[in-house]
């Protein structure tokens, strides 16, 4: 049986990126070199009870290069400090939405934080101050006009829809370079953001960019469009899983390999157009013979990477060990672009804003086999008993992104205080990859893409929310029965994790309880839940913009309009949840499992 390993307490060792594959993917050094022109401002002290730091005095130019976290837990999200009992002594759990009982080859098996705030000693008192600000004094003095103007102005493209952060990394400016060398080494933007009718991006002149768009359901709470922004996402494969054995494009080898890429990593057959298995070479529905077939065949039995194949370039690459398959895990070279965006109230319903908060960005540039990330978890699960005051460290820096420790780099744009996107500094970015590789419920570090639509969804889910909006996308159905969103709003008996938001109360509960008649409504179209009011959305728009000016994104960026009552300041050794018992992740058909003391 496998431990379970509390996510908030894995220490890791910080990985260097290595060389790279031969096929376009780009595995920079992640560490500075020993003799880097940019110089470093004094380590953070050490955090004590009450005590805030304020980052030390440095030039602007050096601002966003520093590579330590003042906030040295900044990969424990806000929403862990939860308070999950209320005052009548109920228990609240939005904790599963994340904290579950893996599936290989996710060993973080962490189920048992749905039961205990097992923070490390450092992590006890919450440093999310942004958390318990009541906007409703900054709101009031923004005017309606004001935001919507601002939210409808785009900060991604110029008047001539040139993508404005191409533009500006060309020649990047001094406090964005981090080695001094006149050059940018990350992630330069090249999404247009114009797709067709299968959601494939394409230049001004027509060519594909690679990306494409598809829809997925929203994490429960704070990822819900009416707990204050919107969000898309794109996939890209590397060139070879995109062009045939010449090198030439071929959509249809594209459009086969990203379905083969679903099937490994959501564990279940995909649906596709018909394609010529002779013309591929690979026998796709595993019946045996080369034919037309319509399907990518999961086999669930062991070894099923052996029995999938890629097609394409990446067939050949894949023989040559330059790229891997396995069940649960993307390919070498995968990308996801993903952009967190203000909420913009149209005569149509509230939809996507031309303005981002985020531009988010993801490559995995390493690969690890099964038993590697199971030794991984073994030894954190071990580290975590021996040294339980140790962090979990993080390797890189603003140009080439953080690590997770598991394969991927993580990047990110984020507003300046004129609106402009700018690099997220190295803490800024340690805050996205304390999830994305360090819980249970995700698939190799991601959580869009195994929510992604089914095949009876518009244009079989691979659109952008701007091409179809939420409105009439039934819940999602769970194995043990029921639908995903409803399942949530019983469980934590709120729309969110701090249970503050106030519209979904009033519509969904009565007398603490989910009503009926919106379970009904649910459960045929999730925007019911997910689309605020269009006056809540313009006081999450005009509190987050109030948070721009101040630029204090370290302490915290998530809105809870006149401030979170029902968040813990701190918490105690070994203090307990109130929940009872763990909750089954959506893919399983128990609705509840037995989970190990974290101490045992």
């Amino acid at each position: 049986m496998r431990r379970p390993v509390p996510w908030l307490l894995i220490l890791a060792p910080t990985v260097a990126v290595g060389a790279a594959l031969g096929f376009g993917i780009d595995r920079t050094q992640a560490t500075p070199p020993v003799h880097a022109a940019t110089r470093y401002a004094e380590v953070a002290p050490p955090l004590s009870s009450g005590y805030e730091p304020t980052p030390p005095p440095m030039p602007s130019e050096l601002a966003l290069k520093q590579i330590y976290t003042l906030n040295q837990t900044a990969f424990v999200p806000p929403q862990c400090y939860t308070k999950t009992a209320d005052e009548q002594g109920r228990a609240h759990n939005p904790c599963y939405t994340c904290h579950v009982e893996s599936r290989p080859p996710n060993y973080v098996n962490d189920a048992d934080v749905q039961l205990e705030y097992s923070f490390i000693p450092r992590a006890r008192n919450n440093p999310w101050k942004n958390l318990f600000v009541d906007w409703t004094a900054e709101v009031a003095r923004i005017s309606d006009d004001a935001i919507l103007s601002y939210i409808r102005s785009s900060n991604y493209f110029d008047a001539k829809g040139r993508i404005l952060l191409a533009e500006q990394l060309a020649r990047p400016p001094r406090e964005w370079d981090y080695r001094d060398d006149g050059r940018w080494d990350g992630f330069v933007p090249d999404a247009y953001f114009r797709f067709d009718d299968e959601g494939f991006d394409q230049r001004p002149d027509g060519s594909k960019t690679g990306w494409r768009a598809f829809a997925y359901y929203p994490l429960p709470g704070t990822f819900w469009p009416t707990n204050g922004s919107v969000g898309d996402v794109l996939v890209r494969l590397p060139a070879p899983f995109r062009e045939r054995e010449d090198g030439s494009f071929d959509e249809r080898i594209y459009k086969v390999n990203l379905a083969v890429v679903e099937a490994l990593v959501t564990r279940r057959s995909v649906p596709i157009e018909a394609v010529d298995e002779k013309f591929l070479g690979v026998d796709l529905d595993l019946d045996g013979r080369l034919a037309l077939t319509e399907r990518v065949v999961f086999a669930a039995q062991k070894g099923v990477s052996a029995s999938l194949s890629y097609v394409g370039r990446a067939r050949r690459a894949a023989a040559l060990g330059k790229v891997h398959l396995g069940a649960g895990l993307f390919p070498e070279g995968t990308e996801f672009l993903h952009t967190v965006r203000y909420l913009d109230p149209t005569p149509e319903g509230i939809r996507m804003a031309a303005r981002l908060k985020e531009l988010r960005y993801t490559k995995k540039v390493e690969w690890f086999t099964d038993a590697m990330l199971d030794k991984r978890a073994r030894v954190e699960a071990i580290d975590k008993t021996d040294s339980p005051t140790e962090f979990r460290n993080f390797g890189g820096n603003i140009e080439i992104g953080v690590d997770n420790n598991q394969g991927w780099t993580y990047q990110a744009f984020i507003e300046d205080s004129e609106g402009a996107l700018r690099p997220q500094s190295f803490e800024e970015t340690v805050y996205c990859t304390g999830c994305h590789g360090g819980v249970g419920i995700v698939d190799d570090g991601i959580f869009s893409f195994s929510r992604r639509l089914g095949p009876k969804s518009f244009q079989k889910g691979w659109h952008h929310w701007s091409q179809r909006g939420l409105e009439g996308v039934p819940d999602r159905p769970v194995a043990s029965g029921g639908t995903e969103y409803v399942r949530y709003l019983e469980q934590n008996g709120a729309g969110d994790e701090f249970r503050q938001n106030a519209e979904v109360l009033s519509r969904f509960f009565q007398d603490g309880k989910l009503r009926a008649d919106m379970k009904t409504r649910l459960e045929r179209d999730v925007s019911q839940v997910l689309l605020p009011s269009p006056e809540r959305a313009l006081a999450l728009n005009k509190a987050y913009q109030a948070l721009v000016k101040r630029q204090t994104f370290r302490l915290g960026r998530e809105i809870v309009l006149d401030g979170a009552k029902n968040v813990h300041r701190a918490v105690g050794d070994g203090e307990r949840t109130g929940i009872q018992a763990s909750l089954a992740p959506w893919w399983s058909p128990a609705a509840s499992v037995a989970v190990a003391s974290s101490q045992e």
